[in-house]
């Protein structure tokens, strides 16, 4: 697995829901914008990939949910790729509070669709490596 990748967020009070918590969609929002940060860091653009004729999908995902947050709070998000053999990875991310404190557990299973023939490229790892400038960023 490689060195976990961070970005900053701060929770908007229009991501809250009635009890004031942040609404459970948007941690999936954090979580994307965690992964394609990651992705533009390492050099790989979503034009990059439509010219390759390939694409990121994901397969699967589960959040633990933690701890709450609220309005304000400044949370990191972090995003590290595990690769295993076969068509898929793991991404495991943490929600991290400012303070330390968990706040979230993502893991998700994704894969890399061939888009013409829509189906999952044997080794997704070798796209990463083809296309990033840093394959490091992904463990590669």
């Amino acid at each position: 697995m490689s060195e976990p990748f961070s970005v900053r967020v701060t929770v908007r009070g229009y991501e809250t829901d009635v009890q004031g918590h942040l609404n459970q969609a948007v941690y999936l929002n954090y979580a994307e914008h965690a992964r394609w940060s990651l992705l533009q860091e390492a050099g790989i653009t979503q034009s990059g990939l439509l010219a390759r004729g390939v694409g990121p999908v994901a397969l699967e995902t589960t959040i633990r949910y933690r701890r709450e947050l609220l309005a304000g709070d400044e949370v990191d998000v972090s995003c590290a790729f595990a690769w295993g053999g076969g068509k898929t990875f793991t991404i495991e991310q943490t929600i991290t509070r400012s303070d330390g404190t968990v706040a979230a557990e993502i893991t998700a299973v994704g894969g890399v669709l061939d888009l013409k023939r829509r189906r999952l490229v044997p080794n997704p790892q070798d796209v990463f490596r083809e296309l990033a400038k840093d394959p490091g960023l992904f463990g590669l």
